[in-house]
């Protein structure tokens, strides 16, 4: 039966689906964010964006009828802020007349899922590492996924994710179908939501197409919508987009990403393991700068790590 493995980790919190003993979803969430379904304060500062009392603006997703610029309102947040090359789109909200509260976190919306939930304690067997975390995290750094006969390259960019499919020559519809159903599953593993583009190698008959899109339909959990594969072999979906997918999280700061992998083993050394560790300048120099790692560090293992130069 499948279940969730969930970590309260140093820098983030991580959850992983296991199904048949593989990860189908991997989530992480960093501390501080502003989660989806946040409802909070806030003053109108433009006709469509607001800033909210505790610090930091949204924008809305429709300017509020009869609200006059500097008025009081309540927004609750749809969309957490995405992370984009040189910039980012800031969290999205709506008028809302509920009582603040806070968005649920990670562990909250698992659970809300119904399947069980299994806390990964590090004194464990590491079963998230043995279901394919490190696997999976690599995936969404360098976007590429590889399948039977063929390969993925996933790509983010700030209008839609992109999917390159290659694979052996020979029969292009077959390798499509295979290739729907791996890019069904990596876009449920890693969360990606918002438009996505699928560039197939180029089938000719309408029959083989429409193959080739029930292979993604039975691969991808709904809700999303998407368009027939067209004579170029393209195809597009769009899906809800509420929060970062994994590959953006990941891409926009790739040192934060492996100093927090880089603690996640650090914390599961032995006890009577060697003490002294090195790791890119980078990384040591991105966990010794950050508040209240090291001290957590400490705290889980009892020892202060020695880093070598």
């Amino acid at each position: 039966m499948a279940e969730w493995l969930y970590e309260d980790g140093i820098g983030e919190a991580r959850a992983a689906l296991i199904d048949g003993g593989r990860i189908v979803e991997a989530r992480t969430e960093l501390p501080g964010r502003l989660r989806v379904g946040t409802v909070a304060p806030a003053r109108l500062v433009e006709r469509m964006l607001a800033r909210l009392d505790e610090g930091g603006d949204v924008a809305l997703d429709r300017a509020p009828a009869g609200v006059t610029l500097g008025a009081r309102i309540v927004v609750e947040i749809v969309r957490e802020a995405i992370p984009e090359p040189g910039r980012s789109k800031p969290a999205k909200a709506r008028v809302s007349d509920a009582l603040p509260r806070s968005g649920p976190d990670l562990y909250e919306r698992i659970a809300a899922t119904g399947l069980p939930v299994r806390r990964s304690a590090v004194h464990e067997r590491d079963a998230l590492e043995e279901a394919g975390w490190s696997d999976v995290l690599e995936e969404a750094l360098t976007g590429d996924i590889a399948f039977a006969g063929g390969a993925l390259r996933m790509t983010p960019t700030p209008a839609m994710t992109l999917f390159d499919v290659d694979g052996e020559p020979g029969d292009l519809a077959a390798l499509s179908i295979r290739a729907a159903a791996a890019v069904g599953a990596a876009i449920r593993r890693h969360d990606i939501g918002g438009s996505i583009g699928i560039d197939f190698p180029t089938i000719t008959g309408k029959a083989d197409r429409q193959a080739v899109a029930a292979a993604l339909d039975a691969a991808l959990p709904p809700p999303f919508e998407r368009t027939a594969v067209n004579g170029f072999g393209f195809l597009q979906i769009v899906r809800p987009r509420p929060r970062v997918s994994l590959p953006e999280r990941l891409r926009a700061d790739p040192v934060g990403a492996a100093a927090r992998a880089a603690l996640r083993l650090l914390e599961r050394v032995p006890a009577g393991a060697p003490n002294r560790h090195r790791l890119p300048d980078a990384v040591r120099a991105r966990i010794e700068a950050t508040p209240g790692w090291i001290d957590a560090l400490v705290t889980r293992t009892g020892r202060v790590p020695i880093f070598d130069l």
